[in-house]
């Protein structure tokens, strides 16, 4: 019996499909956190979804890393706030903590839709993964915005937002609620801004998913006519 010399180990198909869709992997982790949040009422529960963001963003790396987006800027935003999102376990009500931990998250995320925009618009053909991109970046910016309410809330505190529900501070998920009924354009339903830092906010990202939706449909337009430009 003979045995190569070299052996070559190949990964299963189903394993190198989901590379092929980094943006794909992103979206689903990232609709699937919403999913799940509502099961993670409890102390134990809020530490296991902390740790579920924990794997968001290695994911989102990994989608930085097929872009043409620089992989060091991703790195030296995403560690501290992976790092963060650790120490929110066992000091949740450590507003430092919160401050930094939204201030970088913040920043990761805005950085990863630049990525995703550049890597989108980078050449004339549109990939499967691109088209998870599209889907992709738009649940990047509102997980961004959220963030940016948390450092608002934080900084300004719980008066800048009114909840038809409760007073005091607004949770996580209702944060991202508010991030993406603003982004959808759907209305703020009971969760609205009140304060003036909390308005410029929303805002900036009204305009932000106007933009958006507008660069998306001028990409796809364009794209589908220069198909039927004469060559």
């Amino acid at each position: 019996m003979s045995v190569s010399g070299s052996t070559r180990i190949t990964a299963p198909s189903w394993w190198r499909r989901l590379a092929d869709l980094p943006c794909a992997v992103l979206l689903a982790v990232q609709l699937l956190g919403i999913v799940v949040y509502p099961f993670t009422e409890s102390d134990l529960g809020r530490a296991v979804f902390s740790l579920f963001q924990l794997l968001v963003l290695f994911v989102a790396v990994a989608a930085v890393r097929m872009t043409p987006a620089l992989n060091r800027i991703s790195v030296l935003l995403g560690v501290p706030s992976a790092v963060l999102t650790l120490v929110e376990v066992f000091m949740p009500d450590d507003d430092v903590v919160a401050l930094l931990s939204g201030v970088t998250h913040a920043a990761f995320y805005f950085y990863l839709a630049y990525a995703l925009l550049r890597y989108m618009f980078a050449d004339e053909h549109v990939t499967t993964d691109e088209l998870y991109a599209t889907g992709a970046c738009f649940t990047v910016v509102a997980w961004a915005f959220a963030y940016v309410y948390a450092v608002v809330q934080v900084v300004w505190g719980s008066g800048q937002f009114l909840a038809a529900k409760h007073t005091g501070d607004l949770s996580w998920m209702e944060m991202l609620f508010l991030s993406f009924t603003t982004m959808t354009g759907t209305g703020l339903s009971d969760i609205s801004p009140v304060g003036s830092h909390s308005r410029s906010v929303v805002m900036l990202e009204q305009l932000a998913g106007v933009y958006y939706l507008a660069l998306v449909v001028a990409r796809l337009l364009g794209l589908t006519l220069a198909r039927f430009r004469p060559r």
